[in-house]
């Protein structure tokens, strides 16, 4: 086969992984800014929900066929129905909570997986390098093909779980204030996301997630506990286990809120607290390294000076 059809065998292999890949991040997004316009339709609607759909045909094909492979894999056994679950579950903590989440994802893993040992085995050939580098090149690509879109999503989550963290003390705030206004738990919920979507999307679409499933399921104390387990946050864990011990023994919701946002607050400013404390410890060593030879140098850099004068 010719070097050039080689070559750009390699660079639409890459196009191809770029696009699938940004189109992953967009098509999954593109879900959730549709969904949330839904819910908070209003006049404007059409021209934005227009503007939103305008997007490159060629990549969202190539999405539809990457989540089609990877839906068919998915669905064909190869994946334990634990593993697919627990899949799904940190693509949805990581913001990617649509029904092609899934197979973009996997498809995506799989091409990265295939193309990239591919290209460096063609780097190889025509590239010179020593032997070793030959042979771990395709290696460390095949790694980073395997582990590359899982380290992304990790990324994703804990971004998204740092922002549930940081809302919470708000939402907490605007739950205490709907509930002392009369409202059950489920529209105070709902309220509280309507309310707190344009500051703060993520915990949104959490407490829309579980008025969801408040509709659908007669076992309020799963869907409280699938909201604290969901993301694994401590917090959002205290806020159910609350709520469920204040359904279950009378006492006054109110005042368990207050004293939970009240708790949450003082943890969040003893963290800052923390960190401020640990300042002097992390500057230490640029000190030693940069500062302190800068000292040295300025005081007894001229007693050196006359030094080496008098010797020679």
């Amino acid at each position: 086969m010719n070097n050039p059809i080689i070559f750009g065998l390699a660079f639409a292999l890459t196009l191809t992984m770029v696009v699938t890949g940004l189109a992953l991040m967009r098509h999954a997004k593109r879900e959730e800014k549709l969904r949330d316009r839904l819910r908070m339709a209003n006049g404007t609607y059409v021209a934005n929900a227009g503007q939103a759909s305008a997007g490159p045909q060629a990549g969202a094909a190539l999405a539809r066929v990457v989540a089609a492979i990877g839906g068919r894999i998915a669905s064909s056994g190869v994946l334990s129905r634990k593993m697919v679950e627990e899949l799904e579950k940190a693509l949805a903590v990581a913001g990617m909570s649509g029904r092609s989440a899934l197979g973009l994802f996997i498809g995506c893993k799989i091409l990265l997986l295939v193309g990239l040992p591919l290209i460096a085995v063609l780097v190889t050939q025509h590239v010179e390098m020593d032997a070793m580098m030959s042979n771990l090149l395709p290696a460390a690509a095949a790694v980073l093909g395997l582990v590359g879109p899982d380290m992304v999503v990790r990324k994703l989550r804990d971004a998204y779980v740092k922002k549930v963290e940081a809302a919470m003390p708000d939402a907490l705030d605007m739950l205490l204030i709907c509930t002392q206004a009369g409202l059950p738990l489920e529209p105070a919920l709902g309220r509280v996301a309507q309310e707190i979507a344009v500051a703060h999307p993520q915990i949104a679409w959490e407490f829309e997630q579980t008025v969801n499933e408040l509709q659908m399921s007669s076992d309020v104390r799963v869907v409280l506990t699938n909201l604290g387990e969901r993301t694994g946050l401590e917090s959002l864990k205290r806020l159910t286990t609350t709520l469920i011990q204040t359904m279950q023994y009378g006492t006054p919701l109110g005042e368990a809120l207050r004293t939970l946002g009240s708790e949450m607050r003082t943890e969040t400013l003893i963290r800052f607290e923390e960190k401020a404390a640990r300042l002097p410890v992390l500057l230490t060593l640029p000190m030693v390294a940069f500062i302190l030879p800068c000292i040295f140098i300025v005081v007894a850099g001229p007693a050196g000076i006359r030094l080496m004068a008098a010797f020679n």
